[in-house]
């Protein structure tokens, strides 16, 4: 484990090649981050406009039981939609002023576009701009797209953010904004270590509510509590806000620099973070210490999928003890990644984008100890004897932060504390 208080070393990987994979993708659908995303935001209402496909992926993976009034549906697009028999622009304006007739705590509207609706070219910003003129100002209506044409489950998470972005108001306010949707445990966390720091006043995209919105001006300073939030970064910028470069809160390091990193720009000394971080970057170390033993010396190689995978090579390398094979992401956003480039420690190879075929390759080549990917690559590379962790959970797992160092190791440990007791099973047969 790299000492806390080491320097950085002196070489990372920010100047290292990086492979860029342009092939075949196996990637999973953007609408899923709407299954974080209604239950972040408490009056906001997600009408996919999509297919039957499209409802029931959002029904499976939500598990929403069959007496909830769920925050999220779907618009079916029918064959006669589809083929252009019928004015989908009309049955889109039906669909949604009977809904919210129905259910008048809707502030917030989001038209999400599917790849059917991309496919025939539906133009669903015309329909959130007519909409949201219609039900103004109780209601606003934005779109975005959660297309999984080409795209990753976390950019769903992206679009929608980038969508709030232009229409919050300008404030010339010297204020902090948290982007990313953490789960409320975590995002409370973050904003009392914030606040025992003496950083304030601290706002976070996305609000539980309209009515809790915030402006966003030149004196804004924004820090990125996901790495998957490009297209957030830039509608920010564009609005004048400026960004804090900073590693991602994973683990005891992650966590005390994207702390420091903030205190910094608020003129506060990193003795400060020290001070007030003591007793839980204590309790990360040591719990993450307990849990990470199956990890030390391991081997670990990371398909492209979440855009997670730099952040999470730089903890298992510094805090965990594994050693980063390959370290591949579907986008590799240098001002976002520096930091983390930085702390990864020189030795993988670094991919960016998908080609499925010659990853496979390499990782069969390659043997890693731990292979974190897809789920639909998760079950055939089993059978092949390689253990894998399924790159979503790490997404739907509460990992941020000092109080949650642990569970984060835990989630690599335990497919490797799975394999060694399978080889035991079938050592005593």
């Amino acid at each position: 484990m790299t000492d806390r208080f080491a320097p950085p070393p002196a070489t990372g990987c920010r100047n290292t090649p990086v492979l860029k994979e342009r092939g075949q993708h196996e990637v999973f659908c953007g609408l899923t981050g709407i299954v974080w995303l209604h239950r972040k935001m408490q009056d906001a209402f997600f009408l996919v406009v999509g297919s039957r496909t499209c409802a029931h992926l959002l029904q499976s993976a939500a598990g929403v039981m069959i007496f909830a009034e769920p925050r999220f549906a779907t618009a079916i697009l029918e064959e006669t939609d589809l083929a252009g028999l019928a004015d989908a622009q009309e049955e889109l304006d039906r669909v949604v002023h009977e809904l919210l007739a129905r259910r008048p705590d809707i502030r917030q509207l989001f038209l999400v576009g599917s790849c059917p609706s991309e496919v025939i070219k539906l133009d669903l910003a015309k329909a959130a701009e007519r909409l949201s003129a219609a039900h103004a100002p109780r209601v606003r209506v934005l779109n975005y797209s959660g297309s999984g044409i080409e795209t990753t489950f976390t950019q769903g998470e992206d679009a929608c953010l980038a969508a709030m972005v232009p229409v919050l108001p300008k404030t010339e306010a010297r204020e902090l904004l948290l982007v990313g949707a953490l789960p409320d445990v975590v995002e409370e966390q973050a904003l009392s270590l914030l606040d025992a720091i003496g950083v304030g006043p601290v706002r976070v995209l996305p609000a539980q509510t309209k009515d809790s919105e915030y402006g966003i001006g030149p004196n804004t300073v924004f820090a990125l509590t996901q790495p998957f939030l490009g297209d957030t970064h830039a509608e920010l910028t564009r609005r004048g806000a400026r960004h804090i470069p900073a590693p991602m809160p994973f683990g005891e390091e992650g966590t005390t620099r994207f702390l420091e990193a903030i205190a910094a720009e608020f003129g506060i000394g990193p003795e400060v973070v020290a001070r007030v971080t003591e007793s839980p970057r204590a309790r990360a170390r040591e719990a993450v210490r307990k849990v990470a033993e199956p990890l030390w010396g391991k081997r670990v190689f990371f398909f492209p999928d979440s855009q997670l995978e730099i952040p999470l090579a730089r903890f298992l390398a510094r805090e965990c003890g594994m050693e980063p094979v390959e370290v591949g992401t579907p986008f590799l956003h240098r001002e976002i990644m520096g930091p983390e480039l930085d702390l990864l420690p020189e030795g993988p190879r670094l991919s960016e984008g998908q080609d499925v075929d010659k990853q496979l390759a390499r990782v069969r080549e390659d043997r890693p100890d731990l292979t974190v990917c897809g789920l639909g690559l998760a079950n055939p590379l089993e059978a092949e004897g390689l253990a894998t962790k399924w790159a979503i959970e790490l997404v739907f797992t509460p990992v941020h932060f000092y109080e949650q160092a642990a569970d984060l190791a835990s989630l690599f440990a335990r497919p490797l504390r799975r394999s060694r007791a399978l080889a035991f099973e079938e050592a005593d047969t």
